[in-house]
Parts: C-alpha cells; structure tokens; sequence
C-alpha cells in the first residue's frame, strides 16, 4: 500500500535530483566562463592625437597559435590617418590597467564582417567549433566588453541560445534605397545565426562559445536596435545576430592560416 510518507519521500528525492543536476550545470557553467575569460580581448585604435590615444572600439577573442585575434570587419575597418600616428592595438587583461598590444590586421573578409588581427605575445587560445551550423535552441554564453571601457577593462558574460539560422539580409525603407551590393545580398544571402541573448554595440567581435564545452561557435556581428543607437543601453531588444564560425575557419583557410 503507498502512504502519504512514501509519496513524500519520493517528492524529496526527486526535488533532490532536480536541486543537484543544476547545481552541477552552474558550476559547469562557471568553469568554462572562467577558462574563457583571459582569451578575451579589446580591440581598439592607439591615436597618438586623440585626446584619448587608447580607443576601445569592440570585443575580440584569441584563437589559433595564441598570436591570433578575431574579431569584427566593421571595428577595425576605419582607415588609418597616414598623417598622425595610428594603429590597430588589442586590450589583454582586466582591470584599469590592462596590457596593450600593438596588432596587424593579416587579413579581412567584409562581406562576413570578419577580420584576423596579429599580435607579437602569446595569449590563452580559444579552441574553434566545427563547421557544422549549431542547432536551435543551443544553450550559448558570450563574454565581451558591452559597455565600453569607462571604468576600465572588465569583460561581462551574457547567457542565451541560438533560436534560429536566418538569412543575412540587410532591411530597407524602400526598394529605392537598395543599392546593388545589398541587391545581391538578397538575391544570394549566406546564413547566420539568430540569438535569444541581448547583446550591446561593445559586443562587436565578441566570441559566442558552447556553455558546455567553451568552443566557439559565432562571432557578434549586430544587434537589433527598436529605436535609436542612444536608447540601445537602456532598452535592449534582446534580438542579436552572430556570423556562425566556419566562416572563420574559411578565411584562416584562404590566407593559409591554422587554426587548430
């Protein structure tokens, strides 16, 4: 006969088993944050007349031999002033003092917004994923630099998932103001992934990691922004897309770059 003190006993074990196995995810989760952490990077421009020299300008991770920095087109696509003195540099470390190195950008692929920059140290590397899209639903983290570095070099770590492998297409007011390029982007979209995970322009480059094992999976590329680029920090949409990593993979392929 089953009494009310079994029932109960069977409640508590499987309350038990439910409190334990997320307790150990937690931790997993912890874990791989905290392995992540120092192959995370700024990526900014030294402007020796600026009266800020050191520009933070977006997020970028380490890969490869540890000299490699991946990381957005669009963050380091602003040509240098031959007339002053300027050049790519990567923030390491956390803090108000954070290592600065000067980096080269060996190669680029602006339909993919992605770019390779080079540094003389040797950094913790991240280990790329596979080439294979990640399913939906794909439990994910990304570790970057949201806000800036105002108060200097302190990476945050956002939690989410891939809900969805979309086209990446460029919206339009009107057909009138489509210009050939993005015409065929439409016409010929390659795909990326959309994520469930609210993200910020400081985020550019930031790497989206399995919340498992650590591998990258994606590199940030945009955020959906509701309503204006001033409002992004106070009213996230939560909506934001990342470039799926074997497109990486396919430019370190092409410049003759390893990887793993």
């Amino acid at each position: 006969m089953i009494t009310k003190n079994y029932i109960y006993k069977i409640i508590c074990v499987v309350f038990s088993l439910v409190f334990l196995t997320m307790s150990v995810s937690a931790s997993q989760k912890t874990g791989v944050v905290k392995k992540v952490k120092p192959s995370v990077v700024g990526v900014g421009l030294y402007d020796a007349m600026s009266a800020v020299s050191h520009q933070l300008r977006g997020s970028g991770f380490v890969f490869g031999d540890g000299t490699l920095i991946a990381t957005n087109f669009h963050v380091v696509s602003e040509p240098l002033d031959p007339q002053i003195v300027q050049y790519h540099i990567v923030f390491s470390g956390t803090g108000r003092q954070p290592k600065i190195h000067k980096a080269e950008i060996i190669a680029k692929d602006p339909v993919h917004d992605l770019a390779i920059l080079k540094i003389r140290d040797t950094l913790p590397a991240l280990q790329l994923g596979p080439d294979e899209y990640v399913d939906d639903g794909q439990d994910i983290l990304m570790t970057g630099f949201p806000i800036g570095s105002i108060l200097g070099l302190y990476p945050a770590t956002h939690k989410g998932m891939i809900a969805a492998l979309t086209p990446d297409v460029i919206p339009s007011a009107n057909a009138r103001n489509l210009t050939m390029k993005m015409r065929n982007r439409l016409e010929n979209p390659f795909m990326i992934y959309q994520l469930d995970m609210t993200a910020y322009p400081g985020n550019s480059g930031s790497a989206i990691y399995d919340a498992e094992t650590g591998s990258v999976v994606g590199i940030i590329n945009k955020v959906f922004i509701k309503e204006t680029k001033e409002a992004v920090l106070e009213k996230p949409s939560g909506i934001s897309y990342a470039i799926p990593v074997k497109y990486l993979r396919l430019l370190s392929k092409k410049k003759g770059i390893a990887v793993d």
